[in-house]
């Protein structure tokens, strides 16, 4: 078994605290507690899933694990491609730099292993027939 917890991108990171600054400084003077509370426990549950958020080979099993939201299984064997992507749909990931990951007939997911090339390579071992289409260094 091997853990590999999500990459935190500093973009992504400064984005959503910009957004959450931007929104709490208007409601400080007079003070709005009720959007000044939202805003807090929105902080909190985002810090919670960036510190939540990793994925486990274990076995022939890809697990992918995001707080209470997201707890999915993958057979390894029904892996086709993993790509290199910065795509920016919702995604168990905590980076911009991502990896979608290509199974079954119609199944896709997007992660963001810190180690993404320790995961490419553990995952092309239990599953040769991968293909993993790397980004180009333009």
């Amino acid at each position: 078994m091997k853990k590999y917890p999500s990459k935190i991108g500093i973009g992504l990171v400064i984005f959503i605290a910009a957004v959450l600054v931007g929104s709490t400084i208007p409601m400080m003077s007079p003070p709005i507690w009720v959007g000044l509370i939202i805003n807090l426990l929105l902080f909190i549950f985002i810090g919670h899933l960036f510190l939540t958020t990793y994925y486990v080979i274990d076995g022939h099993s890809l697990f992918i694990k995001s707080s209470f939201l997201i707890n999915k299984k993958i057979d390894i064997k029904r892996v086709k491609q993993i790509a290199e992507t910065n795509n920016i749909l919702s995604a168990p990931a905590t980076s911009l730099d991502r990896l979608e990951i290509v199974y079954g007939e119609h199944g896709s997911i997007l992660i963001s292993p810190k180690d993404k090339i320790g995961f490419i390579a553990q995952m092309t071992r239990l599953n040769p027939e991968i293909v993993v289409q790397y980004k180009s260094k333009n």
